[in-house]
């Protein structure tokens, strides 16, 4: 999403609001600081007070730069607010926590059902405030998204000048470190620039890393995102021509250059297949390709007990990876967190729903990658066309394949392929996945090295022997999956069809 367009949709959607009259507006965030900064701004341009309150210190004027009367009772600030002339904001830090007293529910209730009564708009802001369904009809919830690039500038700036540090960045430098910042709040932003800049004195590339390491922290902190490091190469991937040179073409797609041609970003592919067909090891190879963060999205983890909390849990996940993007987003084993049917009062349809939106609706440079072992356990409308460029399925290797992924194991284990027989180890391995041609080589290493002897091939092929592949173990589903790909749904990963 363009930069400025972002900072400004905030501002621009709670004007609307105030100009309507609106009388609750809620924000789920933890920045309340940069709410009430942007609200400060609006009220500013509106010509109207901005006030805010918490139950510490009561209400504050941010237009005049005073305390007021303190009102530490939710029913009495309710009161209070009826007393306020309309043109004044009222931001109620974490007054989301009183609506579990069903008292004050309802006098929330009452006050925003007040129609062409006097009364200042209300926007509740903190971590978690929702809209409960007792107020689905009064209240509009807003989304602040995550700091622009802009913003972290101006963090960066008023750190360098505060802390009197010496920038051995050039230009291409500090945005390297503001791009590795993205996704970090401002608080957070400011701290970690700041623990840069106290470590030396000094500004420079070291300084990226330890940014990068925060927002390592901050992704795992969110429970559902896992930064994935690119420790894949796409070299390690045997076979799958198809689908690396699918890869290959659309390597420069999220560059400036490729947007002045008039090339928008990739959506994402869909991977299909057997367990063990290199599906995941594809999707960390991508982040690696196109040197950009690859973020795994653990759908079973954004699943909660408590009502409306799965669906601000995926909001929030999806918001981060796009305040990081450019990155791939890898939703590994969808069916296990998106299959249909379950008795879980509609969660996993709200938040499929609101994953398939974004999908659909995005616009900035997520480029999704979705694994499936169970092609039947997924909704149909998941796999429509237009939220993936491209359904690609995993088949079984076939034998020139095979050698190629045994060639990457033994290289892998610090030897020469041109060494060993690899033609007559793929023979004796037909109708095996790559996983378990891996487990061949290991295998065989743990025989050669009780043997107190070097790898050979035969021990290679003794190692086959012992295995029972996928494709003998489940003949049927392996059936299944080729049928659904002979209807013409998904394009074979591989230049090749073995049956």
């Amino acid at each position: 999403m363009d930069d400025a367009r972002t900072a400004l949709a905030f501002a621009d959607h709670l004007a609307i609001q105030l100009r309507a009259d609106f009388p609750l507006i809620v924000v789920d965030t933890m920045e309340e600081q940069r709410v009430v900064a942007r609200a400060a701004e609006v009220c500013r341009t509106l010509h109207v007070r901005c006030l805010t309150w918490d139950v510490m210190t009561g209400f504050t004027s941010v237009t005049e730069g005073r305390p007021m009367a303190p009102a530490t009772d939710a029913i009495d600030v309710l009161s209070r607010l009826r007393q306020m002339s309309s043109d004044t904001l009222v931001v109620l830090k974490d007054f989301h926590h009183e609506w579990e007293d069903h008292r004050v529910l309802r006098a929330v209730r009452n006050y925003a059902q007040r129609g062409g009564a006097a009364g200042p708009s209300v926007l509740v802001v903190g971590a978690g405030a929702t809209v409960p369904e007792a107020l689905r009809d009064t209240a509009v919830s807003l989304t602040l998204p995550p700091p622009s690039r802009t913003e972290l500038q101006e963090v960066l700036s008023e750190v360098c000048r505060t802390r009197w540090a010496e920038s051995r960045l050039d230009a291409a430098g500090l945005e390297h470190l503001v791009d590795s910042a993205l996704g970090l709040t401002l608080e957070q932003a400011r701290r970690v620039f700041t623990k840069a800049v106290v470590n030396d004195g000094v500004l420079d590339l070291r300084d990226i890393e330890l940014v990068l390491e925060e927002k390592k922290a901050v992704i795992a902190s969110s429970g559902a995102l896992e930064y994935i490091e690119p420790t894949v190469r796409p070299e390690d991937v045997g076979g799958l021509d198809t689908l690396k040179e699918w890869l290959r073409l659309r390597e420069r797609t999220f560059s400036a250059a490729a947007r002045d041609f008039g090339l928008p970003p990739p959506k994402g592919v869909a991977l299909i297949g057997l367990p063990g067909t290199g599906k995941s090891l594809t999707a960390k190879a991508i982040g690696a390709l196109w040197g950009v963060p690859l973020l795994r999205l653990d759908v079973g983890a954004i699943y909660s007990s408590y009502m409306g909390e799965s669906e601000r849990r995926a909001r929030h996940a999806l918001q981060l990876a796009e305040a990081i993007a450019p990155c791939v987003v890898w939703i590994d084993e969808m069916e296990k967190g998106l299959a249909h049917g379950g008795n879980d009062t509609g969660t996993s349809t709200r938040v499929m729903g609101t994953l398939l939106t974004w999908m659909a609706e995005k616009t900035s440079p997520c480029f999704v990658v979705a694994t499936a072992n169970d092609v039947s356990a997924l909704p149909p409308e998941l796999l429509r066309r237009g939220r993936f460029d491209e359904i690609f399925f995993l088949d079984l290797p076939s034998r020139q394949e095979r050698e190629e992924i045994l060639g990457v194991h033994i290289r892998r284990s610090g030897r020469d392929m041109a060494g060993f027989d690899l033609t007559a180890v793929a023979d004796r391995t037909e109708g095996f996945v790559g996983a378990e041609l891996a487990q061949v080589v290991h295998d065989a290493l743990l025989s050669a090295f009780d043997a107190g002897r070097e790898l050979a091939t035969s021990d290679l092929v003794a190692a086959a022997g012992r295995v029972v592949p996928l494709s003998v173990a489940q003949r049927e589903r392996v059936g299944a999956l080729r049928s659904w790909l002979a209807e013409g749904r998904a394009q074979p990963a591989s230049g090749h069809r073995p049956w």
